[in-house]
């Protein structure tokens, strides 16, 4: 079949074209064939990388500012949480200590309540014939107890300061104690102070004073005596089972 173009300057259709098309490498060609400046390419190229590059670093800024902004609230809440706790365990620590206390000064009174009937056991039985007494006191000051906290199980004992870990030890001060009295017989005085050395319960005698004194018109001899209780061995104290009567 032949067709006659009528239309002077008019171009034959394609056929079967699915609409006219973009040909990029004809473009990039086209660009390239009119723009063959070196210097204006390349500074176009870093631009581009420039934006590029400035993307990039804005997004991962973002990211991580919210990523920060959940770790800060995370703190925050187990700052708050971990506040609470470390209170009740300084309220908790604080009435162990007072517990401590307590039953080390209970502890120091209960070790110490037999002294005093011992040295008055010891030194009536040391007490020679003519010999009367009419002061014995205490000189030393009052026995104490230190309160320490109590040992967590498993925690290491700390040797430098009885601090956190430790547990309750009562000082045990050395108890001085002061004999007056008077005798007619001076030699009395010196088996008096041997006696009293030779009592489990008493140490370091020694005579501070003997001055002759008038008592109801007699002269006798005065003495001052010094001494200490020492704890005696388990071996040299004697139970003794205690009765008790019931009332029928």
């Amino acid at each position: 079949m032949i067709e006659i173009n009528l239309l002077p300057g008019a171009r034959k259709k394609t056929k079967g074209g699915g609409g006219s098309g973009m040909n990029l490498a004809a473009i990039g060609q086209s660009i390239a064939t009119r723009v063959k400046d070196p210097y204006l390419i390349g500074s176009t190229a870093v631009s581009i990388l420039a934006v590029a590059l400035v993307a990039f670093m804005f997004l991962r800024q973002g990211a991580r500012e919210r990523s920060l902004l959940e770790k800060e609230q995370k703190a925050v809440q187990d700052s708050t949480r971990y506040a609470a706790v470390l209170r009740e365990k300084a309220r908790a620590e604080a009435q162990r200590d007072t517990v401590a206390r307590q039953l080390n000064i209970i502890r120091s009174i209960d070790n110490n309540r037999y002294v005093w009937p011992h040295l008055l056991d010891e030194i009536s039985r040391a007490l020679p014939p003519y010999t009367w007494l009419t002061t014995v006191a205490q000189t030393s000051a009052p026995q104490s107890a230190a309160a320490a906290p109590l040992a967590r199980p498993g925690a290491p004992e700390d040797t430098t300061a009885k601090k956190k870990g430790v547990d309750t030890v009562a000082v045990e001060d050395t108890l001085r104690f002061r004999v007056v009295g008077n005798t007619i017989d001076v030699q009395a005085v010196t088996r008096f102070m041997t006696t009293l050395e030779a009592s489990p319960f008493v140490k370091n005698v020694k005579l501070i004073k003997l001055t002759p004194v008038i008592e109801q018109d007699k002269q006798v001899a005065e003495f001052f005596l010094e001494a200490e209780f020492q704890k005696p061995d388990s071996s040299a104290i004697r139970v003794v089972p205690v009765l008790q009567t019931l009332r029928q």
